[in-house]
C-alpha cells in the first residue's frame, strides 16, 4: 500500500514537473513571437559614423606609351622593288630614300613626252607666226597653245613618276617593320615601312568625369613607369578629349620626352597633383554607395531614432570611393550605407553594423 502511494506520488510530481516546463517554454516563445513581431517591419542597414579625414586628393591613372609619331609607309606608284636600303632598326630621316622601284618603262615614258613636248613647241611657233600674217584662225592658234600646256603637264607627270620610283621616309624615325623585300610588287597604298618616332612619346590615360575639372592643358605630371621602378620622369598635358567614352571616362594624352631609355607599348602611371599642391587634405567624407540614386543626386539617408531620414548634402570633389560633403552633415551622423533601395523617408530600421 505504501508502495503504491510513493508511485502516485511521484507520477503526481513529474506530471507537475512537466506542466511547468511546458508553461515556462511557451512564455519564452511568447516573448521570442513578440520580439520577432517588433522587428518585423523593421528594414535591416549597415551604417557608418560621418567624421572628418585626411584623404590623399592626388589622382593617379594607368596608361601605356604611345609614339608621338607613327606612320606606315606605302608606295605611290604600282611597280617592282629592285632594292631596299634599309632594315629594321635603323635611325632615318624625313624625305630619306628607303626602298626604289624599277623605272625603266616610266623612262621610255619620259622620253616620249619630252619628244612629244619637242614638237608641241615647234607646232606652236608654226601657229604664232602664220598668225601674225593671217594663216591661221585664232582657234586653230589657241589649240596649238593648249596642245603645248597638255605636253608640258605629261613631261611634268612623268616627272613625278620617277621621283616616285624612290621611296621616302614621311618622318623622321626608326624603321619598326619592313614588310619588302627586293623583286616585291607593289601597287600605291601598299604598306612597306612601318616608321615610329620615339624621341617623345605620348602616354595615353583615360581620367574620370569627376576629376577632369582638375586638370588643364600644359600641366605638369610625374610618371611612374613599372618596369623603370627607379627612374624619374614627368610629362605635359597635350590633349583633354572634349567628349567622354561611354564610360565617362576622358582621354587624355601626356608628352614625355624620350632620354632613351622609354619604348612604346610600356605600361606607366600618371599622378595628377591638386591645384593646391598639398598631398592630404582634411575633410568630412562620405562613402559613395551611400548616395541614393547616385553621387549626383546629394541625396542620403542617416539614423534618426530608430528610423531612416532622407537629406540634401552639398557634395564636393570625388577622391576613389569617398565623396566630400561641403554641407548638410557636421560629422558624427550615422549615414546609412546599404539598404536604401527598400527605404522611404521615416521607414523604421535594423543596424546590422
Amino acid at each position: 500500500m505504501k508502495k503504491t502511494l510513493i508511485y502516485i506520488i511521484v507520477a503526481a510530481v513529474l506530471v507537475g514537473l512537466a506542466a511547468w516546463k511546458i508553461a515556462d517554454n511557451k512564455k519564452k516563445q511568447d516573448t521570442e513571437v513578440k520580439e520577432v513581431a517588433k522587428q518585423v517591419d523593421k528594414i535591416n542597414v549597415n551604417v557608418i559614423t560621418v567624421s572628418r579625414e585626411n584623404i590623399d586628393t592626388d589622382y593617379a591613372a594607368n596608361g601605356t606609351f604611345i609614339p608621338k609619331q607613327e606612320l606606315q609607309q606605302s608606295s605611290e606608284i604600282s611597280g617592282r622593288i629592285v632594292s631596299v636600303l634599309v632594315k629594321e632598326g635603323s635611325k632615318v630621316g624625313a624625305g630619306q630614300v628607303l626602298a626604289t622601284i624599277k623605272r625603266d618603262a616610266i623612262e621610255v615614258d619620259v622620253t616620249q613626252a619630252q619628244n612629244n613636248l619637242q614638237n608641241a613647241i615647234i607646232d606652236n611657233q608654226r601657229y604664232e607666226n602664220a598668225y601674225k600674217t593671217g594663216g591661221v584662225t585664232k582657234q586653230q592658234l589657241d589649240n596649238s597653245r593648249l596642245q603645248l600646256k597638255n605636253m608640258q603637264a605629261a613631261v611634268r607627270a612623268q616627272g613625278v613618276k620617277i621621283n616616285d620610283t624612290s621611296i621616302r621616309a614621311g618622318i623622321s624615325g626608326t624603321i619598326n617593320k619592313k614588310m619588302v623585300e627586293p623583286g616585291t610588287v607593289v601597287s600605291p597604298g601598299t604598306a612597306l615601312f612601318e616608321i615610329v618616332n620615339i624621341n617623345s612619346l605620348k602616354l595615353s590615360v583615360l581620367v574620370d568625369e569627376s576629376q577632369i575639372g582638375r586638370i588643364q592643358l600644359g600641366q605638369e605630371v610625374p610618371i611612374n613607369v613599372n618596369v623603370l621602378p627607379n627612374d624619374s620622369f614627368s610629362g605635359r598635358i597635350t590633349f583633354i578629349a572634349p567628349k567622354s567614352d561611354v564610360s565617362l571616362n576622358f582621354p587624355v594624352e601626356i608628352e614625355v620626352q624620350n632620354r632613351g631609355n622609354l619604348k612604346a607599348g610600356m605600361y606607366a602611371t600618371a599622378t595628377f597633383k591638386t591645384n593646391h599642391g598639398a598631398e592630404t587634405q582634411n575633410m568630412l567624407t562620405v562613402p559613395a554607395e551611400a548616395f541614393v540614386n547616385g553621387v549626383s543626386s546629394g541625396q542620403l539617408f542617416i539614423v534618426n531614432n530608430g528610423t531612416a531620414k532622407l537629406i540634401k548634402v552639398q557634395t564636393g570633389k570625388v577622391y576613389g570611393d569617398k565623396v566630400q560633403i561641403i554641407s548638410g552633415l557636421n560629422g558624427g551622423e550615422q549615414v546609412i550605407t546599404s539598404g536604401q533601395i527598400n527605404l522611404d523617408n521615416g521607414s523604421k530600421i535594423n543596424i546590422v553594423k
